[in-house]
């Protein structure tokens, strides 16, 4: 749902937030650990984001790394382009 980059921005500021509590039961100085789930508007679109510390080496969905990068609106039409191939992976109307 999010990229790697987005992952790590929404994280770093989940835990300013927690820092920011002053909450005597967080530990002092160690990263606070944390587990955050965000449901998207469909039951297959979900983020799971914990603390950055936690994810030495996330894994990369291509797909939410393209959607980081470009507005949502063109996004949307390059996946409508790529749905267009045929089975020659030639755009249609190509000869």
């Amino acid at each position: 749902m999010f990229s790697v980059s987005q992952k790590r921005a929404i994280s770093d500021a989940v835990q300013k937030i927690l820092r920011a509590t002053n909450h005597p039961e967080l530990p002092a100085e160690e990263e606070i650990v944390f587990a955050l789930h965000v449901a998207g508007a469909e039951s297959w679109s979900f983020a799971d984001i914990g603390n950055n510390g936690a994810h030495g080496n996330p894994d990369v969905n291509p797909h939410n790394e393209l959607m980081a990068l470009i507005p949502e609106d063109e996004a949307r039409g390059l996946i409508a382009d790529a749905k267009k191939l045929d089975a020659s992976n030639r755009p249609l109307g190509d000869g």
